[in-house]
């Protein structure tokens, strides 16, 4: 095992629920019903009596249905479902609608009778617990698959056949989020440094595994080196059409549409851009959001130029489309970067690099964006004000690229 992750085991386990408290067995179970286009959860308590109450965000209207509990379960809004566990062994069981149009004919979750490609966290919605104080939830999942389904792959680790470890040391309440596929799955395993790395999609779908986990493993290197974080196991998922053509990443895993390129004719990768969304979970508030993508798209390039993927000549002719794409773009600021925002949030962030370069070249220790990518990787969620407050700290004093009119 490496010094960083007994390092980081260490903090995560500072971080947890002491050893003397309760630990409570909660267990989801999953079952798919391809002929409704249907999923069936229950989450079952060993004993209920330590859970005060679980409130449910059920969201948009009609997804959850069927709802029975032991104990007593609420519903005073359409939005908002409660369940006060029974003592003793208690269960709530309902019903998820799978199939989820993203934009008008293209799916960010979808079940066919032969496979299912969906994100846990519209399995089970998200929860306000109340629970006796000392009282730890121990949750594991577990799928039962309908015949003729082979495989589940999730980004949780596996414990048993069809069955996963949920552990999120940084929650109360572990719900199985990221994505998951069912079904008639083929998958490519590796491990990258300390990553156990699974490419999975339904078979047909024209998923190219062998070419992502080259790629990965490409510039899994270079990724180590900027991100100071191991995640104990990566799930890849990808299908065709009619599914939603983009990515989209969550904590443990990321979708890729499996007709997107791994490098784009521009050079970029959105292969890459989601992972690195992964490593970082750099989020933003207060209209910063090109921080966020900005600094996605900065390093699907950048990772791929250290790795030795682009030329010099490529690199700059890259430049020259990211200048021309975002020329109309008079601010940086905005809750949803869009793609000439993220071009020129790109520009940025590169002249931002050399001048940390070019001011540190002299000292004891050179920095880099890199160094202020760390910086941000602490935050809960980053401002436009943090990232400046960050750069010139790293740099050692004031930027002349950061006092532009883009940021204001």
């Amino acid at each position: 095992m490496s010094i960083r992750r007994v390092l980081l085991s260490v903090v995560l386990l500072s971080l947890s629920t002491p050893l003397w408290a309760k630990k409570v067995d909660l267990d989801y179970r999953v079952r798919f019903l391809p002929e409704t286009e249907q999923a069936e959860v229950s989450l079952t308590l060993a004993d209920g009596a330590p859970v005060l109450s679980l409130a449910f965000n059920l969201g948009q209207q009609g997804v959850y249905s069927d709802f029975k509990a032991d104990g007593q379960w609420t519903q005073d809004k359409p939005e908002l479902g409660t369940w006060q566990p029974t003592k003793g062994k208690s269960t709530l069981t309902y019903r998820v609608r799978v199939n989820h149009e993203r934009s008008p004919g293209r799916f960010d979750a979808r079940m066919t009778k032969d496979w299912a490609l969906l994100r846990g966290d519209d399995l089970v919605p998200a929860v306000t617990l109340r629970q006796e104080d000392k009282t730890e939830l121990v949750s594991r999942l577990l799928f039962d698959l309908p015949k003729g389904w082979k495989s589940v792959e999730t980004g949780w680790p596996r414990i048993g056949k069809n069955k996963f470890r949920v552990d999120n040391p940084q929650r109360k309440f572990d719900r199985p989020t990221g994505w998951i596929v069912a079904g008639k799955v083929g998958t490519r395993r590796a491990k990258l440094g300390e990553t156990d790395v699974a490419i999975a999609a339904p078979v047909g779908e024209g998923m190219r595994r062998m070419d992502v986990l080259t790629l990965l493993t490409f510039v899994w290197p270079q990724a180590q080196e900027v991100f100071p974080r191991d995640p104990g196991k990566l799930l890849i998922v990808g299908a065709g059409d009619p599914m939603w053509r983009g990515g989209l990443s969550a904590a443990n895993s990321y979708y890729m549409h499996s007709a997107r390129p791994l490098v784009s004719e521009n050079g970029t990768s959105s292969l890459v851009h989601e992972l690195v969304h992964v490593f970082s979970r750099i989020r933003a508030r207060d209209r910063s959001d090109w921080i966020t993508e900005g600094i996605a798209e900065y390093y699907a390039i950048e990772l791929m130029r250290r790795a030795g993927g682009l030329s010099e000549e490529r690199y700059q002719k890259i430049r020259e489309q990211l200048i021309g794409w975002s020329k109309p773009v008079k601010s940086l600021r905005t809750d949803n970067s869009s793609g000439p925002v993220t071009a020129r949030a790109v520009l940025l962030l590169q002249e931002l690099d050399r001048e940390i370069r070019q001011a540190t070249k002299d000292s004891t220790q050179p920095r880099s964006l890199d160094d202020v990518t760390r910086g941000l990787m602490r935050l809960d969620k980053a401002t436009t004000k943090d990232f400046i407050e960050i750069s010139e700290n790293v740099m050692g004093g004031a930027s002349e690229v950061l006092d532009s009119k883009l940021l204001r």
